[in-house]
């Protein structure tokens, strides 16, 4: 083991942690006070209330709907003051949409990091948010961490990341999200693999997969050479196939607790380092362990 770091590559200093107060949002709670405890930062919990229109016939919910958001909202204040001492934090409740109250709230506390729970097991669509998670992952301006449909519910308080694997095609967005990796692996003395995917040749494709595996392993090993703050040696792991099966297949090998993923702009959409948008939206909702992506 290596001499302590002396000093991390990102601060944290506003998260902001979108709850629709259901069990997918208890379950990703854990991963945001633990955040803000171990960076000193402080922790926003969001909620989008739908707004009161007593013009419509069922108009007698709204007075019982009220009463239920105040009772939740009083117990998620307890639990933050009694469980996670120490931690400064503020609830917000908001009208509004989901999408436009939580860039609201993050462009105003110049939120650092976005935290979502999900539910469902079909992908972004399926999020506790709706839809609208997916706009989150594609108009955030800052990084976003997701617990995914498959993350455990028994997850400790204080949640630890021991493994880490860092994802990455060397695109724009790489030196961003190994900040990100590297900046947790310090701060939890984790582990940290870094995995390239060599994609299968398509046709007219004129140099072959074995022969991009040495160049990708020296990359990979330039990466690790740049950390030397440590606490252990990083781990290179270059893999052929398709990369979210890779990542997926690499992520459960080394029992990563944590998968980080660049994520770039392209016209208008965020892409995932290795391409496809899909590529992020099949190893969230699959994924055993929280993801984080990182925009370039």
């Amino acid at each position: 083991m290596k001499a302590a770091p002396a000093r991390t590559q990102i601060q944290l200093k506003n998260i902001v942690f979108a709850t629709d107060f259901s069990p997918a949002a208890e379950i990703a709670l854990p991963f945001a006070t633990s955040l803000a405890q171990r960076f000193g930062a402080k922790l926003f919990v969001v909620h989008a209330k739908t707004p009161e229109n007593y013009a419509l016939p069922a108009m007698e919910i709204w007075p019982i709907a009220n009463a239920q958001l105040e009772k939740e909202v009083g117990e998620l204040r307890h639990i933050l003051r009694e469980r996670f001492l120490g931690l400064d934090s503020e609830v917000l409740i908001e009208e509004g949409g989901v999408l436009a109250v939580i860039e609201a709230i993050a462009d105003q506390k110049n939120a650092d990091l976005i935290v979502l729970g999900t539910n469902g097991r079909r992908g972004i669509g399926k999020f506790i948010l709706g839809s609208v998670a997916e706009e989150i992952l594609r108009r955030a301006k800052c990084a976003v961490l997701t617990v995914g449909p498959h993350s455990p519910a028994d997850r400790p308080r204080q949640t630890q990341f021991r493994k880490i694997l860092f994802a990455t095609d060397f695109g724009d967005a790489s030196p961003s999200a190994l900040a990100y990796a590297v900046a947790l692996a310090q701060e939890h003395r984790a582990h940290l693999s870094l995995l390239h995917v060599i994609e299968h040749p398509k046709a007219g494709d004129l140099v072959r997969p074995h022969q991009l595996e040495a160049a990708a392993q020296h990359r990979l090993g330039d990466f690790a050479r740049e950390d030397t703050e440590l606490w252990h040696e990083p781990k290179a792991i270059v893999a052929h196939g398709v990369p979210a099966e890779k990542i997926l297949e690499a992520a459960q090998k080394e029992q990563a607790d944590l998968i980080v993923l660049g994520v770039r702009n392209a016209k208008g959409a965020v892409r995932a380092t290795h391409l496809p948008t899909s590529v992020v939206h099949q190893v969230i909702s699959q994924a055993t362990c929280p993801v984080l992506t990182v925009r370039a």
